[in-house]
């Protein structure tokens, strides 16, 4: 249980600390660059096959299963907590900054002032900080 713990506070740190990057770069502004917020998966990986490797020879495929399935839940409660941090309180213009590149995007893209206000409505529904979190 103790290296499940372990586990999943370095998942969440990594991740939490990635997010940061991504935050303070801006990459999160950019389109093309905002699609590396998906390495959190990468990091997730090489934890859970460091941890798991590690005790591979003494445990059954099943509580193999279930040892990665509680770094994972360890680090998504880290995450989840620092998540609602970051939008609040470390980048609390997060939100609005994505709306305004959603905008910019949709405007290049030729949609009309009222496509453009539908889009946006409809992404601010689950543009909330507990939703990002989750």
């Amino acid at each position: 249980m103790k290296k499940a713990i372990n586990g999943g506070l370095l998942l969440g740190i990594l991740c939490a600390v990635w997010q940061v990057i991504m935050g303070v770069t801006g990459w999160y502004l950019t389109p093309v660059m905002f699609n590396l917020f998906w390495i959190v998966i990468l990091i997730q990986a090489v934890v859970i096959y460091l941890y798991l490797n590690k005790s591979v020879k003494e445990n059954t495929y099943w509580a193999q299963v279930g040892y990665g399935t509680l770094i994972s839940f360890y680090g998504g409660l880290v995450l989840f907590i620092f998540s609602i941090l970051f939008t609040t309180v470390l980048f609390p213009n997060y939100f609005n900054d994505l709306q305004m590149m959603q905008e910019k995007l949709l405007t290049e893209a030729g949609k009309s002032p009222e496509e453009i206000k539908a889009q946006i409505a409809l992404t601010s529904q689950t543009q909330t900080t507990f939703l990002q979190a989750l």
